[in-house]
Parts: structure tokens; sequence; C-alpha cells
């Protein structure tokens, strides 16, 4: 084989594992049970009952989603806290959104980020899925601006543990006021908005139907 040929070949096969490290995902039937692990924009704050994204992204797949957000948590508390949720559900898929109170707590992306490795880790280890949705890394800036962007961690993460990450859904909604009930929660709308954009990505992902 030609030098030339050769390097065209290696490259071709470099991108196809490239592409390959997000592909292999399973679609989930209606009745999986996925766990859709978080902090208070995954528990609903800011909403009412019913009005968080997991019911609602429940209601779009026809998933029995476990609602596993707790308000005030942080990723490094709940590395502490995936595991028994996983023993106890042994869900399909796990959906994690988490770090918008480390942020606000100034600890370093660096340090979030290991924080949701070990998440990961977690989720694979008992044989789920994993997707994670980008959260922003609020300044004060960005909140006079109005303009979020997801902390670059998340697609980071995404690159080297070939995990989907949901970008720009959440930070969206958190520049727009009329989607949101403070400055860090979606209102009944923006969990909609939230809920919608999920789905789509998951769509597009081929988890979801």
């Amino acid at each position: 084989m030609k030098r030339r040929d050769f390097l065209l070949f290696w490259a071709a096969g470099t991108v196809l594992a490239a592409c390959g490290k997000r592909r292999g995902f399973t679609a989930l039937p209606a009745g999986s049970r996925v766990l859709a692990f978080g902090d208070s924009v995954t528990h609903g704050t800011g909403a009412g009952p019913g009005e968080d994204w997991p019911t609602l992204l429940g209601e779009l797949t026809g998933w029995r989603i476990v609602n596993a957000g707790v308000p005030g948590d942080t990723a490094q508390a709940a590395t502490s806290r995936i595991g028994p949720l996983l023993e106890e559900y042994q869900p399909e898929l796990v959906i994690i959104e988490i770090g918008g109170n480390d942020f606000l707590r100034r600890r370093s992306e660096s340090a979030v980020k290991q924080d949701l490795k070990a998440l990961i880790e977690a989720a694979r280890s008992a044989d789920a899925q994993v997707v994670l949705v980008g959260v922003p890394n609020l300044s004060f800036l960005a909140v006079v601006a109005g303009k979020a962007t997801d902390a670059a961690l998340y697609g980071e993460l995404g690159e080297e543990k070939g995990v989907p990450v949901i970008e720009d859904v959440f930070s969206d909604i958190l520049s727009q006021p009329d989607l949101c009930a403070d400055k860090i929660h979606p209102n009944a709308a923006g969990y909609r908005r939230m809920a919608d954009g999920i789905h789509a990505a998951l769509r597009r992902l081929g988890l979801a139907r």
C-alpha cells in the first residue's frame, strides 16, 4: 500500500473510531427505568408539583423516571449519594445534571470535573447508559448580561469519556427571563422547554423514540 493511501485509510479509521465513542446506545422502550440525577434544577425548584423536567420527560418517552434531584446538592457530595440509588433502582439510563452549586461555591472546574467523572464511572459500573446535561458556570457578568453558557468542562468530559452531552439547553433557558423563576432556576415554562430539549437530544442519539 502506498504511503498516501495508507494515510488516507488510517485517517478514515481514526474518524470512525472517534465517532464510535458515542455510538452503541440502545433505544429504551416505554417502561424503561431511568434515573434523573441532579440538584434543584432536576428536583424542579421554581415550579409546581409535576412540572419538573424529569416528570415531563417521562410523559414524552413513557419511561419510568426517578427524580433524584436534591436542592443544594453538589457534584462533590453527590459522589456518595449515587451508589445506593443505582443499587435500588438499577436504571438503564442515568441523566446527570449537576455542578451549579459547586460553581456558586467557587469550586474550581477541575475539581468539579473529577467529581463528575466519578459519577459517570459509577453509573457505567452499574451497566447504565449515561448522558450529561451541560450546566453554566454563572458569573456575575453573565447574570447581568442575561447570557449564560455551559461550563467548558462538560464538553471536555464528553470527549474524554465518550459520553453524550446535552449542550446549551439549560443555558439558553437561563438566558430568557420569561422562562425563569429566578436567576438560577427555570419556571414551569422553562422546565417544559428543558424537557423538550433533552427529549430532542435523546432522540438524535437514538436513545428515545
